[in-house]
């Protein structure tokens, strides 16, 4: 009889690699919008701790208007005025201009200036837009976002209303009505009559 021996012979068993998991078009659109959430999130804590020139002085500027006319806005002390940062490519600007225009008509006759300052836009893009919307209240392009850069502008629009001393008496971030404009503006209007 014969006996088999056995050597103790081991036997490697073949390796397998781990597959690799590919993210699904789900799981990266998903990815992406938390990503963008976080980024929309940050920036609106930062938002909040930006300094606006919220109250107190506003800061001075020299503009030119679309129709070549040079100011300061010192030049309106005494006056209320409303300062709109707008772009033609803004889609709430677009929303929010028949309501400045309408809140200019109301009150260009009791000493408030309405000033429009055109954001990152170009020239003939921006005189379109104030035709589209008949806008007849100052404007004027904010040439290297010098104004902007001034206010601390983080988009558009943004409305700024100045007492009659020149200090900020009101700031409106987002798309404003005019129900909102009159509100500050006969505040305004009284407190300096009085």
């Amino acid at each position: 009889m014969i006996d088999h021996v056995q050597d103790d012979v081991q036997i490697e068993e073949p390796v397998v690699e781990p597959r690799r998991r590919r993210l699904s078009l789900g799981s990266i659109m998903l990815l992406g919008a938390i990503v963008v959430a976080g980024v929309i999130f940050a920036l609106a804590l930062a938002r909040q701790n930006q300094t606006q020139p919220e109250h107190g002085p506003a800061p001075d500027f020299e503009f030119t208007t679309f129709d070549g006319a040079t100011h300061q806005l010192s030049d309106f002390r005494g006056q209320v005025v409303v300062i709109n940062f707008w772009a033609s490519w803004c889609g709430p600007c677009r929303d929010e201009a028949p309501e400045l225009q309408s809140a200019w008509e109301k009150y260009e006759n009791q000493n408030v200036v309405f000033l429009g300052i055109a954001y990152a836009d170009n020239g003939p893009k921006s005189i379109a837009y104030l035709d589209e919307f008949g806008i007849t209240y100052l404007n004027a392009p904010d040439l290297g976002t010098r104004i902007s850069e001034d206010y601390n502008i983080q988009g558009v629009p943004e409305t700024f209303v100045i007492d009659q001393q020149g200090n900020v008496a009101q700031f409106i971030y987002a798309g404003v009505t005019e129900h909102q404009l009159s509100a500050v503006i006969d505040r305004l209007l009284a407190e300096g009559s009085a």
